[in-house]
């Protein structure tokens, strides 16, 4: 190993090497946790993807938040305008968006539509966020 001088200040001289040390790959260390037990498949993304994109703006983020925590497990469309502060149209709009992408479920009650959060599309979003077993 080449060695060279290196002066800082007056009085104080460190030696340091000019070059490193070769690392050993022989050795089968694997640098990090696999992302998830198993990759997403090719026909689940795209749902998948419409879903995460539905959820990317913060107001139908916040209706989820609503309808997950309803305590009869779903909530007339006109019970969602006030929490959120936006007019019924909009409101209807974004639910709209998040039916289309299988996150809530509706069913009409006379006038009235009552949402609902789709349980098995939150479970899926889970497992693709969730991280996989240590191997």
């Amino acid at each position: 190993m080449k060695y060279r001088r290196l002066s800082i200040g007056f009085d104080n001289v460190i030696t340091v090497p000019t070059t490193l040390p070769l690392l050993d790959y022989s050795i089968d260390i694997a640098c990090c946790a696999p992302l998830s037990a198993s990759p997403l498949s090719e026909q689940a993304a795209p749902t998948l993807a419409r879903a995460f994109a539905a959820l990317g703006d913060p107001v139908r983020l916040r209706l989820m938040s609503l309808l997950m925590t309803a305590g009869g497990g779903e909530i007339c469309a006109c019970d969602l305008v006030e929490p959120v502060g936006k007019s019924q149209p909009t409101v209807s709009h974004h639910l709209k968006v998040l039916r289309d992408a299988g996150l809530v479920t509706a069913t009409r009650r006379g006038k009235n539509i009552w949402y609902a959060v789709a349980l098995d599309q939150i479970t899926a979003l889970r497992a693709v966020l969730a991280p996989g077993p240590p191997r």
